[in-house]
């Protein structure tokens, strides 16, 4: 019968195995080189921004973390153009009044990209109609027999708010400087023109996106103009012979030829994309329509920050990674360490997000691109045949 063999005492072994002592790891003290996890306790007494800095370590906090310095350190440089699109029921949630106008004023916006329905609920506001808070489990036929809508837990009248709204975009809309073909940054302008005006006689100045970039001269698109209670105005008055025309392809290079003129001189392009959608890909499409149809190089956009809560494993373009889009043109792939997909609730991210930005960063010049658009789209021309003659 085999001896057994006299164990060593366990100190003896150490707490390392040999075999880890004996591995090269070159690069151990740069992964680890990030800071350490090790937070105070809360007091009920910190700032929102301390929060975000501080204690948002991991996980989608720490990417609202670092979305929210992207945009305040990088974004906001005087020589970067941040075009923003909107997807999603953010306006009914107030979050154009609180978040969004805001950003405008202090020039954290140059353009954007919007659904028409955000932009029909914002006249709400312009015209200071009512929403309510409510709650997502209602009966729906009762509130339909109440001449009530629901937009999940937001409630609004029937007739008091949606007819009163659309009674008052028909009036707008039979002006006579809306009878004739235009981009849907124009569209928006004039309408931006009318709600400004109409936040002065209520005495509600800074309540409407489209009154805010009216003022800041900030270009507002819509992907699709016919899918929303603006379009479906502008369908009713081709109805009653009224001339206004809305064409998408005067939005197509406009935008482009913002992103050419930021990047012209040597500037830098910044997408903010909230939601999904149209929107997004219409922002992000202006580098394929510089580089794939105009033919004139360029790598993409220089900075990507979205919010979103769709996946990407569905194949769908909302949830789709900027290093997807790398693959398109959209994005400069030298520039991913500074993409950031935040996948949280847009009425979370986006208080945060602008919140953050206000309180860290000085307002910047008004850009005022919307007056520039001719001087903008002419510059593209002439590169655009210069390179195709």
């Amino acid at each position: 019968m085999k001896k057994k063999k006299k164990r060593k005492p366990y100190k003896e072994y150490g707490l390392v195995p040999h075999w880890l002592k004996q591995k090269k790891c070159p690069r151990h003290d740069a992964y680890l080189s990030g800071t350490r996890i090790f937070p105070e306790p809360l007091k009920g007494k910190e700032k929102a921004v301390d929060l975000i800095d501080d204690v948002f370590l991991a996980y989608n906090a720490a990417r609202i973390r670092e979305a929210c310095r992207l945009y305040a350190e990088k974004m906001l440089k005087s020589n970067v153009y941040v075009g923003i699109s909107l997807a999603g029921a953010l306006t009914p949630a107030g979050l154009g009044k609180s978040v969004i106008v805001p950003l405008i004023k202090a020039g954290f916006i140059d353009w954007i990209v919007s659904t028409g329905a955000n932009l029909y609920h914002d006249l709400h506001f312009a015209f200071d109609l009512r929403l309510h808070m409510g709650h997502h489990s209602v009966n729906d036929a009762d509130l339909r027999k109440n001449n009530v809508v629901r937009i999940y837990d937001i409630l609004l009248s029937y007739t008091d708010c949606l007819l009163e709204t659309d009674r008052l975009i028909r009036e707008i809309l039979s002006k006579d400087e809306f009878q004739r073909e235009m981009s849907t940054s124009e569209f928006h302008y004039k309408i931006g023109k009318y709600a400004a005006n109409a936040e002065e006689k209520y005495g509600i100045v800074g309540a409407s996106i489209l009154a805010a970039a009216y003022r800041a001269d900030v270009p507002i698109y819509t992907s699709s103009p016919g899918d929303s209670g603006l379009g479906m105005h502008v369908a009713e008055n081709s109805l009653r012979d009224f001339g206004t025309r809305l064409i998408p392809s005067l939005d197509v290079n406009e935008t482009a030829a913002i992103v050419y003129a930021a990047k012209r001189m040597r500037g830098k392009s910044a997408v903010v994309l909230i939601g999904g959608g149209s929107p997004k890909n219409f922002v992000l499409q202006t580098e394929p329509h510089i580089q794939e149809i105009l033919h004139i190089p360029d790598v993409g956009h220089d900075y990507f920050l979205q919010v979103t809560d769709a996946r990407p494993d569905t194949g769908g373009l909302s949830g789709a990674t900027p290093h997807e889009a790398v693959s398109w043109g959209k994005i400069d792939p030298t520039k991913l360490p500074d993409a950031v997909v935040c996948y949280l609730d847009a009425t979370i991210a986006l208080p945060l997000l602008g919140h953050y930005i206000l309180a860290k960063c000085k307002k910047r010049p008004l850009r005022r691109l919307y007056k520039r658009r001719e001087e903008m789209v002419d510059r593209l021309v002439e590169r655009y045949w210069k390179e195709n003659d």
